[in-house]
Order: structure tokens, then sequence, then C-alpha cells
């Protein structure tokens, strides 16, 4: 093992992930010297086995049930998807797994870039290992970002490791497609995977624990989503656990807590995420490894004057755009308190300050239908002590919808705040909503009064119209 000298930055992020790369660009721009530590692709999660390439899958898929729906064009399209080019396509969109352009950009802010495994050693201190055996020691004048972000979280199966089972890893990258899929779980990377791989050829079977999909949606998402998945010829099961996984000359064999059992090439599970913080050095400085990192409204870690958690680490909103989210307001707080401000004391526009992770927080699903929401559903409105009254419109109400062809499917809702006149959160379900929810986002990031949004006017014939259903629906009520 080599041993160099210590370097001292203003900086050091752990993570090169959109997070970590956002942080560092903002530090930079501020003029902090700033070094990021990445012990895998810089990229990370986002760029080569989460959003780019699971987006990259379902694009063919939901364009051919889209034009599944439009008259002149049905026949057209009844044929299978070419899987060799679809997968092509996402291989193309990770950059067959080369982080090249990602690290050009590094360089290009300024940012000095150490590969290897980080561990914090104290405080403001990193020890970085490369893979060739020399070891960095980082020091950071004002911060350490810790932005090494969340993995799949398996369940305690025995001998399920000698399974080989798929993680959101292996579903979105693998070179084949399976005869049979397993999918164990309900929510974002169950549906979207269970939808790509239904589509791409496999048969798969969703096994759900719960009542129903999407269970942190409202309730009509989950259902309209299982509804098509079932029509697509998928096998959706709610109120089924795994008991036990084996393989038996190559094949999966899941027995659910009714004794069924299911035979599969490949099994999924998508139950959840963990912490990537079991070995980064936490105990070192008083916290414990493997663990969610709280921290205030300008992500620094609660108890420490120099350390931040920001994206999943900190488990406030487990999605790329509100960890990016994060890290620019992160970078700006660093900055801030570097040059003696105040960072909690909040500029017109909130820039030291988090505040959407807290009720203003917008994701789509895009499984066909896609689900997309913002803010709280009903349920949460109500346990969070508000007094709500959603309205529901279908989108066949909407002339803008019919253009999309026939059978366009969908809902939306909206909560509204009966004492403040303001919503709460609003959830569309449809064929392209996600282009919606925007919108929906500002309105309630925004607080944006019921008596304005009438005079925010949906051009007509589109499916934005919708808003103005709902406002009619609530007026009528």
């Amino acid at each position: 093992m080599t041993e160099t000298e210590s370097i001292a930055y203003d900086v050091v992020v752990l993570g090169a992930g959109p997070v970590g790369e956002n942080v560092a660009d903002r530090t930079r721009a501020a003029g902090l010297s700033t070094a990021v530590v990445e012990g895998e692709l810089v990229g990370g999660e986002c760029s080569y086995w989460a959003c780019m390439p699971s987006k990259a899958l379902l694009r063919p898929v939901l364009a051919r049930a889209d034009a599944r729906r439009i008259p002149g064009l049905q026949q057209a399209v009844q044929g299978p998807l070419d899987a060799p080019a679809v997968l092509a396509h996402r291989d193309y969109f990770t950059s067959h797994w080369k982080d090249d352009g990602q690290v050009g950009w590094l360089d290009g802010i300024g940012a000095d870039l150490y590969r290897g495994h980080g561990r914090l050693a104290g405080p403001r201190t990193v020890v970085v290992t490369g893979t060739d055996g020399v070891r960095h020691t980082l020091t950071a004048r004002q911060a350490v970002a810790v932005c090494t972000g969340s993995r799949a979280q398996l369940p305690g199966l025995p001998g399920l490791a000698d399974v080989g089972p798929w993680t959101s890893r292996e579903a979105t990258s693998s070179q084949v497609v399976p005869g049979r899929l397993i999918v164990v779980g309900g929510g974002v990377v169950a549906t979207e995977m269970a939808t790509v791989w239904q589509a791409l050829g496999s048969q798969v079977t969703v096994l759900v624990r719960g009542k129903g999909l999407l269970s942190r949606m409202e309730p009509f998402a989950g259902e309209l989503v299982a509804e098509a998945l079932t029509e697509a010829g998928a096998d959706v099961r709610t109120g089924t656990s795994v008991t036990s996984v084996t393989r038996e000359n190559g094949t999966v064999v899941a027995v659910t807590g009714s004794g069924d059992r299911i035979e599969a090439d490949e099994i999924l599970f998508a139950t959840g995420r963990a912490p990537r913080t079991d070995d980064i050095g936490l105990d070192t400085v008083g916290l414990e490894p493997g663990s969610w990192l709280p921290v205030d409204d300008s992500l620094r870690v609660t108890g420490t004057d120099w350390l931040y958690a920001v994206g999943d680490v900190n488990h406030r909103a487990l999605l790329t755009h509100q960890g990016k989210y994060q890290a620019r307001i992160a970078g700006a707080a660093i900055a801030a308190r570097a040059s003696g401000e105040s960072a909690l004391e909040t500029e017109p526009w909130g820039a030291h300050t988090a505040t959407a992770d807290h009720g203003a927080v917008p994701q789509v699903v895009f499984t066909d239908p896609e689900a997309a929401s913002v803010g709280l559903s009903l349920a949460e409105a109500e346990q969070a002590g508000h007094r709500v009254h959603a309205v529901d419109v279908e989108f066949s109400s909407v002339a803008g919808a019919g253009l999309y062809g026939d059978g366009y499917r969908g809902r939306a809702r909206m909560v509204v705040d009966l004492e403040r006149e303001i919503l709460r959160g609003v959830t569309f379900v449809g064929p392209g909503v996600g282009e919606l929810i925007h919108s929906a986002s500002i309105a309630v990031a925004g607080e944006v009064p019921v008596s304005r949004l009438w005079h925010a006017v949906p051009s007509y014939p589109t499916v934005s119209e919708v808003w103005l259903r709902l406002l009619e629906a609530y007026r009528d009520n």
C-alpha cells in the first residue's frame, strides 16, 4: 500500500452520481476547490443502472402503446418489439457503461477526481484507496458532502444469494430477455420493469405483498396500472408474499405464503432501498455505519458543522431530481458558510434551504398508463391534519385526450386545502401525463390559490384542459 501526503481542498464530495456532480458544480462555481471521490462510474446509479437505462427501455414500449390507440396506426404496430434493437438503444443511452464523457465534464468545471473507495477518517478527513493500491488522504477546509446514494435492499430469505436474484441493476442492464420473469414488489421499479420485460417478450408474474401497486400514490394509480399490466399478459398477484426461493437446474422456483410454486428464468426483487453508508467511515465521526443520515434544511448532518448528506442518503426523497435539487442547495449553503454568511437566512428564492422535500415532491412512474403525482395524497393530507377535499375527473371528459386515440383511460385528482384554498396534492394517471406534472408542481409548491388557477387558461384542445375540469368539479361539489 502506497501512501501519499495529505492534500487539502475546500470541499470533498463522496460520490460522483448526479447529486455529487451538482454539489461539485455549485462549490466550484463559488470558487471553492473541490475533490470528488468515486469507486464506480462517474455519473452514478442514475446514468447507468436507473433513470437513463430504464427510460430508454420504456420509451419504445410506451410509444408502441400510444400508436396502438391511433386509428390508421393500429394495424401497423401490432407486431412484437425488436428486442435486440431496444437493448442496443439502451446501451447507447448508458454510453455502454463507460464514463469518459462524465469525467470530461468534471474536469471541465475544475474538480479533481479521485477514483477508489473513500472513507471518512475523522472530522473533515477522507482517505481514498485506489484500485492501484495508492492511498490519498484528503482534508476539507469547509465541508465533506456524502453523496453515496442508495442500493437495492434484498429480503432475508435463506439461500437467496445462491439464486442470483436480479435487483434494479440487473433489470436495467440485462442483455437477454428472460422467457419468464418473477417481479417481487409493487413500487416504481417493480411496475416499470414489469412493463418493460412483458413488452419485450417475457412472461411476467408480479408478486405484491400489499393490497395493490404503487401504494404511495392515490389508490386509483395502482389500480389502473395493474389493469394495464394484466391486459398486456402479466400475472399480477396482490396480498402475496414469497417465503422461499431456490434455483433448480437453472430454473428459479419461488414459493408463496399460500404454498403456490412459481417457476421462472429470473427473479427480480424490487423491495426497497438501503443507504450506501455501511463502509464510508461513519463510525470515525460518531455516526452509525449503514444508517440514513438526518439533516437540516441546508442538508448539513444534524450535530455537525462540516458534514453534509445529500440525495438518497438523507432519506428525505429518494428521487434523482430531488437529489439534484438538494445538491444545488447544499452547494449554495456550503459556499455561503465559507464566505461567512448564514446559510439558513433564506434569500427570496430560497437558495439555501430545501423546502420542496416536505410537501411538493413530484414523481413520474413511466408505466402504461403513466402515473404522476406531486405533494400529498388524500390519505397523507388527512393524516397530516389538513382539512381537505378531493375532486376526481376522468380524462375521457377532456377533448384533448380523445386525440390520443381509442381507449385513452386515465384519471386526475386534486386535493384542496379547504381552509387555505390551495392545493395540497395532484395526481394524474394516463398516457403521457408525466409532461403535465410540472404545472401541478408549480401550483403546489407556489401555493397558488384556487381562485387564481381559474386564470391559468389551458390551451384547447390539449390534455392540460383537465385543469379546467378539476376546477369545475371543485366549484360544483
